[in-house]
């Protein structure tokens, strides 16, 4: 594992488009379903956690180590990103990086690295908390609808900062940052993070109200108070922020991925599985636990595991996202895919974001009797999924697209799968060891393209 910090993993991947002079993604992955998973599966880091810890490690004023830092490509171009300011990175032993962010001078994440990737906003949060200053192009990542920043400028105004935009690029800077009450006018996880992040180094209390409260804000809070940060209520509807002059290095351990969890669980259902998924925390997972028991999935819960499998026929429900602790929005193209086998009628509405039921298209041409309608889809339950060639939109659609392949009559081949890789860390091994036929393959263009992958 190389986190990126050597082009060659990359390239053994791709082929070269002589015409252009540039590179061609190459992968897909390949999966004749069918087989019911068994045994178990190790879950790793919260990507939600880990890239704004990442982030984070720029406000430091020694060196940091994190210990399980999970490979997928969000957190190597965040890498990418810090190591192009001048960060220091190690990678000390698998999955365990040592950032020393001393280095930085200037505070200005590269135009091209920032437009590609969601998460980058993170950097003007830390950034501004550090320097009093950031440039960071208006961020990328999954289309799934409108995602504007109003709510971070929001925050960062509050405490003193004047914002401008030029170019693409989000401009932010304060001669002096100043606790202040910031009030989100919607439950935001990016802008509370960001608020945290801009408001560890300002002088005073900073007191936000109306925060979002999922476990990976909580985890960052935690990270932060253990470097020395002064924060409380994190979880809650108000996290109040005593600024400190000096936050010193430590090793720190991420939470569990309970997205990657719940994918898992879903897995074992749609296929009618028995799985032990470990290295969770079951607190973590209970919306999507009670979810999957409502449909008909036995799921039963230890101190940092869950045993999933089904006795029973699965029924349709009625289902809607919400903020934590309600259903979370990252994993209802799974649950919506596992109904497309349910018996009966589902509907499920998607209160977070407006663009995410692009997979329905994919699964109805698997045979999956899917429907949008406006901010729902709804789906009547059909006896099987077919294999057949799909595309990833997103990450999480990626994610339902392998679920429906792992269940399906057939051969399914799934495309774009750069998607899949941002969020989940050897998810082709993963499934492999517990069962599934799956693999990665080559698109025929380019027969004679080896694909290989680093230790």
């Amino acid at each position: 594992m190389n986190f990126g910090f050597n082009g060659n993993n990359i390239k053994a991947q791709q082929a070269p488009n002589k015409a252009q002079g540039m590179w061609t993604i190459l992968e897909k992955i390949v999966i004749k379903g069918g087989l019911p998973l068994s045994g178990e599966v190790l879950i790793s880091a919260a990507k939600n956690a880990v890239l704004p810890i990442v982030a984070a490690t720029v406000l430091c004023d020694e060196p940091v180590i994190l210990e399980n830092v999970p490979e997928i490509s969000d957190i190597t171009f965040a890498l990418k990103i810090l190591r192009s300011m001048g960060a220091e990175i190690k990678l000390l032993s698998k999955n365990k990086v040592m950032f020393d962010t001393r280095k930085i001078t200037e505070p200005r994440v590269p135009y091209e690295m920032a437009k590609k990737m969601r998460a980058s906003s993170y950097f003007l949060g830390a950034l501004l908390g550090r320097f009093h200053e950031a440039h960071v192009a208006l961020p990328g990542g999954c289309n799934l609808g409108d995602r504007p920043i109003d709510q971070h400028l929001k925050a960062f105004r509050a405490l003193g900062a004047e914002e401008m935009l030029d170019g693409g690029e989000q401009y932010v800077h304060a001669e002096r940052l100043i606790g202040s009450l910031v009030y989100f006018d919607v439950v935001t996880v990016g802008a509370t993070i960001n608020a945290m992040l801009a408001a560890v180094k300002a002088d005073g209390l900073t007191v936000l109200e109306h925060c979002a409260k999922e476990p990976h804000i909580v985890d960052v809070a935690n990270f932060l108070n253990k470097m020395g940060a002064d924060i409380i209520g994190a979880g809650t509807d108000t996290i109040k922020i005593k600024g400190v002059k000096y936050l010193k290095g430590i090793e720190y351990s991420v939470i569990p991925d309970q997205i990657e969890a719940g994918t898992f669980m879903v897995a074992s259902a749609i296929t009618g599985g028995d799985i032990i998924v470990r290295n969770v925390i079951p607190k973590h997972l209970e919306s999507i636990t009670q979810t999957l028991r409502k449909i008909g999935v036995t799921v039963e819960e230890f101190d940092d595991s869950v045993r999933v499998y089904v006795e029973s026929p699965l029924k349709g429900i009625k289902l809607k996202t919400l903020p934590h602790p309600g259903f979370p929005t990252d994993m209802q193209p799974q649950v919506s895919t596992l109904l497309t086998l349910a018996q009966g009628s589902s509907v499920v509405t998607e209160e977070v974001f407006d663009n995410r039921f692009a997979y329905a298209k994919e699964l109805r041409r698997m045979g999956a009797d899917i429907t949008v309608s406006g901010k729902a889809v709804m789906i009547e339950g059909v006896e099987k999924l077919k294999g057949a060639p799909v595309d990833a939109s997103d990450l999480r659609a990626g994610a339902a697209l392998v679920i429906a392949g792992l269940a399906a009559d057939g051969v399914t081949e799934i495309g774009n799968i750069h998607y899949i890789k941002r969020g989940y860390e050897n998810i082709v091994e993963k499934f492999k060891g517990l069962g599934a036929d799956i693999k990665y393959g080559q698109y025929p263009d380019y027969p004679d393209c080896e694909i290989k992958r680093e230790a």
